[in-house]
């Protein structure tokens, strides 16, 4: 099916391109979506006539992204959750979450501006994309942590799980004479 873009689609095309899409892609995404129309005769024309309508309006929307994006730029959130000894969360962080703690941040997007490839099931530190505009898109790092005072040492850099909290928690091993055989290893007589 082709299709006019409406505005600029990653790995799709530029504003005005005529693409060829799967149905599917267009009838469930594209086309619902306001990012592209049909590509028939009479909408090539509706196009063209309001082209420069919409490349102003385009510019116009990229001019506030970025200066959104200049104000908040290097903006990190913490999430709480909890998790295991070894640093796997009880359930995960997902793009819903990390929109509503952005929000709360003073950054206001929807779930569908944040772009995660996979969703989050371990502490630490990650940068994740938000998309505020198709040609804007920002880093925002987001810290998870078991309680705000881990969350302030990993922001710092310090590791938190693993080999440090294994070496506090290893019991101490007994050491034997060498010749004595400690109590209750012998062998036991036969009955």
């Amino acid at each position: 099916m082709d299709v006019i873009l409406l505005q600029r689609v990653e790995k799709l095309g530029q504003m005005g391109e005529v693409v060829k899409v799967k149905p599917g892609y267009a009838r469930n995404f594209l086309l619902p979506q306001m990012k592209a129309i049909r590509a028939t005769k009479e909408n090539r024309q509706r196009f063209e006539e309001t082209r420069s309508q919409l490349e102003a309006q385009n510019l116009k929307r990229r001019e506030e992204a970025e200066r959104v994006a200049e104000r908040v730029s290097g903006l990190s959130v913490v999430m709480i959750r909890q998790a295991g000894e070894s640093g796997q969360l009880y359930g995960s962080v997902s793009a819903r979450d990390i929109a509503e703690a952005t929000t709360e941040a003073g950054l206001s997007v929807s779930r569908q501006q944040v772009v995660l490839d996979q969703p989050i099931k371990t502490l630490g530190l990650s940068a994740v994309r938000v998309v505020l505009h198709p040609e804007v898109v920002i880093s925002v790092t987001v810290n998870v942590a078991r309680s705000p005072e881990e969350a302030e040492k990993q922001a710092r850099g310090e590791r938190v799980t693993g080999a440090a909290e294994e070496e506090e928690e290893a019991p101490e091993l007994e050491v034997f004479e060498e010749g004595v055989e400690p109590a209750g290893t012998g062998e036991q007589p036969e009955v």
